[in-house]
């Protein structure tokens, strides 16, 4: 008898009739999950491929739940139960950064033998990506003209295009604690990519010069640095893994690729937070 049939004996109170039962594998419901990774072609590397996007999506769907909630929190001034779910966001962003080096295994070699399969596919066109962006503050109105096929989807995006961000809210919060906040930042266009504000950034300092006294908000700049540090490296991990594999080729969905890549780098999403490193 195996070691491992002597454990499972043991365990006298393990389920074994599941006829009227639910399973693990019906409440994760693993015969729809497990069955989505249809290749197109018969390339082994295309499996690798699929559920590397898989995953990420997955990822990305949980990082805008919990973004979405901190906004939330935020908004009623629940600043404690934000710093949870945004530490939990910059940890699920290790993981999506990680995700790259498996996808890096894949060589310019094998994908060309399966790259045409795509047709004009690309993650470029990953909706769930925009949302990241627009809960974040990036607001690019062209994006939306991509998702006009599916009325559901394009109107999700609608909705966060035109909601505040996660930075809007905090600044929001400074205002409510007392810092002076220009007038026309607190009621701006929220389908606008916020723009660096003196006055943001003059109460910004003030936090991190005087940390005891605004220990709360303190948290949360730094719970936002946290997010964006990690959102670069990701987009650092992306563009160098794009360039391994395809150079510096047009991507599938009509992109310049690397060269894209390159361009999003240069922007951030709270950009006071990253100034006022400068001027302490």
């Amino acid at each position: 008898m195996t070691d491992a049939n002597v454990t499972f004996q043991s365990e006298e109170g393990i389920h074994t009739d599941f006829k009227e039962k639910m399973t693990y594998g019906d409440y994760l419901q693993l015969d729809t999950l497990l069955s989505s990774q249809k290749r197109l072609s018969d390339h082994h590397d295309e499996m690798l491929f699929i559920i590397i996007h898989h995953v990420s999506e997955l990822w990305l769907k949980l990082i805008i739940h919990e973004t979405k909630a901190a906004i939330k929190a935020i908004e009623r001034d629940d600043l404690q139960a934000s710093f949870k779910m945004l530490a939990r966001v910059s940890k699920i962003q290790t993981q999506i950064i990680q995700a790259w080096d498996v996808l890096s295994t894949l060589t310019p070699a094998e994908y060309m033998e399966f790259r045409d399969t795509l047709g004009n596919a690309s993650g470029f066109q990953s909706y769930q990506y925009r949302l990241v962006e627009f809960v974040l503050g990036y607001k690019t109105p062209y994006i939306l003209k991509i998702y006009q096929k599916d009325p559901e989807v394009h109107t999700i995006l609608q909705e966060a295009y035109n909601a505040p961000g996660l930075y809007d809210v905090a600044i929001q919060a400074l205002a409510r604690h007392g810092f002076a906040i220009n007038n026309a930042i607190l009621h701006r266009d929220f389908s606008k990519t916020y723009q660096r504000d003196s006055s943001v950034e003059s109460a910004w300092l003030d936090v991190y010069k005087d940390v005891e006294a605004h220990w709360d908000l303190y948290q949360l700049a730094e719970k936002l640095v946290d997010v964006e540090d990690a959102f670069q490296q990701w987009r650092f991990r992306h563009m160098k893994t794009v360039e391994r594999i395809i150079g510096h080729k047009k991507g599938t969905g009509g992109s310049s690729g690397v060269g894209y890549l390159k361009k999003v780098l240069d922007h951030y999403f709270f950009p006071e937070l990253w100034a006022i490193r400068t001027e302490l």
